[in-house]
């Protein structure tokens, strides 16, 4: 099992940037898939990113590539989300999710294990 807590949301001006990062407890950390998901009020939890358990895969969602970066220290039990060029659209709560099992590309809510309790991100215009 193992328990994430998020952390560094904020409110940023567009075309700014923020780092999230997620703290995972346990020492089975790199037996998990990580990810990124969104939700803005009234909408569905949104895929954003995820990376296997060394970092040398990652996936992105169309709507953030090119912007957003994920990564892993396996050392610290640490995933984090660089957000650069940050758009309006971009506000919502993030939350860091976990999942076990092979790298393979997942983007529904419903695959992951594991849920920290979500970062608010707001992008004023």
């Amino acid at each position: 099992q193992v328990q994430l807590v998020d952390s560094g949301g904020g409110l940023v001006q567009a075309g700014g940037s923020l780092r999230l990062s997620c703290a995972a407890s346990g020492r089975t950390f790199t037996s998990y898939v990580m990810a990124w998901f969104r939700q803005a009020p009234g909408k569905e939890r949104q895929f954003v990113a995820t990376i296997n358990w060394s970092g040398g895969n990652t996936y992105y969602a169309d709507s953030v590539k090119g912007r957003f970066t994920i990564s892993r220290e396996n050392a610290k039990n640490t995933v984090s989300l660089q957000m650069n060029s940050l758009k309006p659209e971009d506000t919502a709560v993030y939350y860091c999710a976990a999942r076990g099992g092979a790298w393979r590309l997942a983007g529904a809510a419903s695959e992951y294990d594991y849920w920290g309790q979500g970062t608010q991100v707001t992008v004023s215009s």
